[in-house]
């Protein structure tokens, strides 16, 4: 038994403790939770550490097959650029892939990630994944635009489906732009009634531009990379408003980035009574498209926000503890006790870990991070990281 206690414990999921201890089993498993003057903790050898004691972040949006791109792609540029350029330049030895995986893999949880929900379309990741002491969540994106090639997508994600850990793992439709409309109606049966889908939606402004009057940046992609994209039809409202009524409404359904999602967008969604999460990846979205989403807008929905890194081909880092830092930077009503539940336990009920990870519970297995320079609370650059558990 190890007891662990520092200046503050933040449980998460109740108010925070001044020089808690947190009691730990050998495995990790959370055995009890204690203020400092329990008689439960009077004669044991407790580990004290400076800083702000909380559980392992949850990292609700990578993808961790591109950690090979790091640095290979041009900030600043918009998505339909970055998507160009990430199709591009993907292509490299498997050796140097699997290498780059290992690596990402190692650092997030060296930064204190403790699950992980990730992208793949390839069943590289797999090894890494099975090994690792982090929780992964598995999505394996589907595209297709021409109605001939949906069943031979999904057939190839079923097959590479089979790789990954079977009770998290999921099969999902990559985003609106890469997605004909015949597949978002072919997923009503495609897939099964507790899948958890995550999609890219509203990275960028001419993904609405393409919905909306099919004009933009979007259509020069499709034409430089040799896409047919003659399935796509003016629709005269934004992309999640035209695909989101085809997907089963009894699947959860996490929407990445929302960096130009309306106050519109999100009544239509609240009113289409689905289960839905939102996950904000702010260095990503500041990379490609040099925006962050308006978050003022999706503050009723708290308990439905995440944070995510996204991939190294838009990041120079896989760092959930930086992610917050931008987002309480740049966003003056938002505190350090508010965005740590987007990072931690919201981002486990998504992903289907609440039971495990995601706050300091008894019976939990969440991970302990020390947070180090943190004065009241308040979370600045000069704020580091240590992994405990």
């Amino acid at each position: 038994m190890r007891y662990i206690s520092a200046n503050i414990v933040v449980p998460v999921t109740d108010n925070f403790i001044k020089r808690g201890v947190v009691a730990i089993d050998e495995s990790g498993v959370v055995v009890g939770l204690y203020k400092d003057d329990d008689l439960a903790v009077q004669n044991v050898e407790i580990e004290f550490y400076e800083g702000v004691l909380i559980p392992g972040f949850v990292n609700a949006h990578c993808h961790i097959e591109l950690s090979h791109m790091l640095g290979k792609t041009v900030r600043g540029e918009g998505l339909p650029k970055f998507l160009a350029q990430v199709m591009k330049f993907r292509e490299t030895s498997q050796d140097t892939i699997l290498s780059e995986i290992e690596l990402a893999d190692q650092k997030m949880f060296s930064n204190g990630i403790q699950a992980v929900g990730d992208h793949v379309n390839t069943r590289l990741s797999a090894d890494v994944k099975s090994r690792s002491p982090i929780y992964y969540h598995t999505f394996v994106e589907v595209m297709a635009m021409r109605k001939e090639d949906i069943q031979t997508r999904i057939d190839l994600a079923r097959d590479n489906e089979f790789y990954f850990d079977s009770d998290h793992t999921s099969i999902t439709p990559h985003a609106p732009y890469s997605c004909s409309k015949d597949l978002f109606k072919a997923f009503r049966n495609a897939i099964q009634e507790d899948n958890i889908l995550s999609i890219h939606n509203q990275e960028s402004e001419e993904e609405n531009k393409l919905f909306r009057y099919r004009t933009g940046e979007f259509l020069d992609f499709y034409d430089e990379m040799g896409f047919d994209a003659s399935a796509f039809k003016a629709q005269a409202r934004n992309s999640i408003q035209s695909y989101l009524p085809h997907l089963p409404k009894s699947n959860k359904v996490i929407l990445v980035h929302d960096t130009y999602t309306s106050l519109k967008d999100l009544d239509f969604i609240n009113r289409q009574g689905q289960d839905v999460f939102y996950c904000i990846c702010p260095k990503a979205n500041l990379y490609i498209e040099g925006k962050l989403p308006k978050l003022l807008n999706f503050i009723p929905d708290q308990a439905r926000m995440l944070v995510g890194t996204d991939s190294l081909a838009s990041n120079d880092s896989l760092d959930v503890l930086s992610e917050l830092k931008v987002l309480l930077a740049n966003f003056d009503h938002l505190d350090f006790l508010q965005v740590l539940r987007w990072a931690t336990i919201n981002g486990a009920e998504a992903l289907g870990f609440a039971d495990t990870i995601g706050s300091i519970e008894v019976g939990k297995k969440p991970g302990l991070v020390l947070l180090e320079g943190m004065n009241n609370l308040r979370l600045t650059e000069r704020v580091s990281l240590r992994r405990i558990v």
